[in-house]
C-alpha cells in the first residue's frame, strides 16, 4: 500500500487549511476594490474548503472495503460540488455579491487542491 489512511488524513487537513488561507488572501487582495469584492472573494474559496472538507470527513469516516470506500468518494465529491455550486448560488444570487471575485476565490482555493497532490512534501 503506497499511502496510509493516516497520511491521507493529514493531506486532507493539510489542502483544507491551504484553502482557508488562500481565503483570506484573496479577501485581502480584493480589500482594494471594496469590501463588497473582498467578502466575494473569501466566500467563494471558502466554499471550496468547506466542500473538501465535508469530501475528506465523509471519505475518511470508517472505510472498511474497497466498495465502501469508492462509494464514499463517490458521495464525498458529490457533496462537495453541492456545496460548491450551492454556495455560488447563495454568494451571486441571494447576497449578488460581485461574481468576478467570487470565482476568482474560488479558482485560487482550487488550484491549491490541484496543486496539493503535485508536490508531495
Amino acid at each position: 500500500m503506497l499511502n496510509s489512511l493516516a497520511s491521507g488524513r493529514r493531506i486532507a487537513l493539510r489542502i483544507v487549511l491551504l484553502q482557508l488561507l488562500v481565503a483570506l488572501l484573496v479577501g485581502l487582495v480584493f480589500l482594494a476594490s471594496g469590501p463588497r469584492e473582498a467578502v466575494s472573494a473569501a466566500a467563494g474559496a471558502t466554499m471550496v474548503a468547506l466542500g473538501t472538507a465535508l469530501m475528506s470527513a465523509r471519505f475518511f469516516s470508517g472505510v472498511t472495503g474497497a466498495g465502501q470506500a469508492l462509494g464514499r468518494l463517490l458521495t464525498g465529491v458529490l457533496l462537495k460540488w453541492i456545496v460548491i455550486v450551492g454556495g455560488l448560488i447563495v454568494i451571486l444570487f441571494q447576497l449578488k455579491l460581485p461574481p468576478l471575485a467570487a470565482i476568482t476565490g474560488l479558482a485560487a482555493a482550487y488550484a491549491v487542491y490541484l496543486l496539493a497532490f503535485r508536490f508531495k512534501g
